[in-house]
């Protein structure tokens, strides 16, 4: 009887979807995740939002809670998420967001266009945004979004998130994803189930993939040298949607991962699922320096 009851408890978690919901690590910091707890799960879902964009909402350990993407550009200290409830009452949820200092990385590139475009590139560059910012305000209603993600290609981690990059001694903007390093043609798979909401081929980016993996969690794979997907269709986790390349803006063949929540590009090692971490630059070679 008492077996009886422990399966029925735990069968009643999963129905109330406390069991059910992964989180991201949560890192209150510039390009992190924060996560504010908004009101009981007995209550009717709430909607929220922080700095204008709509954030998504998951039931977790008995609670409605915001998981909210922090832009690179978010000043430390106080901020507050707007939460409407199901009565349309307004409440605001305090939460501190601390400050987080990354490192600088230098880049030598051979083409100058690719650090200077002339007028004719920067209104291709022009619409691209267009079209990248489209693709990252993408909200598709979904109630529980896979925040557990794999590694979308094997190789080693030559770019982390965040790093404050000078490309020919000139700064630009921070890099905004993990640069994955593999051969020409390598695969490169969903890390959750979604849907194909974007795909092109951008100055910068290369050819590229966007997926949209629910409430507003969209992943983008750039530089490839082919793409296997078409937009509207849906993908599996572990499905193949291209294969590593070197077009766009790069030094060799790598795969630029980027994570976007609530429209801001955050660190995707916060969604990793536990252990699956590539190697970086320095622990391979640290690796083959220990067999001579």
């Amino acid at each position: 009887m008492r077996i009886k009851l422990l399966v029925l408890a735990f069968s009643a978690l999963l129905a109330d979807g406390t069991l059910a919901q992964d989180l991201p690590r949560p890192a209150s910091v510039p390009g992190g995740v924060a996560i504010v707890t908004l009101a009981p799960a007995t209550e009717p879902p709430p909607r929220a939002e922080f700095n204008n964009e709509r954030l998504m909402i998951v039931r977790h350990d008995g609670f409605w809670k915001a998981v909210i993407g922090l832009p690179l550009s978010t000043e430390p200290g106080e901020h507050r998420v707007t939460r409407t409830g199901g009565s349309n009452e307004v409440r605001e949820h305090v939460f501190t967001v601390l400050a987080k200092k990354y490192e600088t990385q230098y880049i030598k590139l051979k083409q100058k266009r690719m650090v200077e475009p002339p007028p004719e590139d920067l209104r291709r560059i022009a619409r691209d945004i267009e079209k990248i910012q489209r693709a990252f305000s993408t909200w598709t209603e979904i109630e529980t979004p896979a925040l557990g993600l794999d590694l979308p290609a094997q190789g080693r981690l030559t770019g982390r998130f965040g790093l404050r990059r000078f490309f020919n001694n000139k700064p630009r903007q921070p890099h905004s994803g993990l640069d994955i390093a593999a051969p020409l043609g390598t695969p490169v798979t969903a890390p959750a189930p979604g849907t194909i909401v974007e795909i092109g081929d951008y100055f910068f980016n290369g050819k590229t993939v966007f997926i949209d993996h629910g409430q507003g969690l969209i992943s983008m794979y750039n530089h490839l040298s082919r793409i296997d997907v078409q937009t509207g269709q849906a993908i599996g986790r572990g499905e193949k949607i291209g294969e590593i390349g070197a077009t766009g803006r790069v030094t060799g063949p790598h795969l630029h991962w980027s994570v976007s929540l609530n429209n801001s590009r955050v660190d995707p090692l916060l969604f990793l699922n536990e252990g699956i971490l590539p190697p970086t630059r320095q622990s391979v070679e640290s690796r083959a320096g220990s067999t001579r």
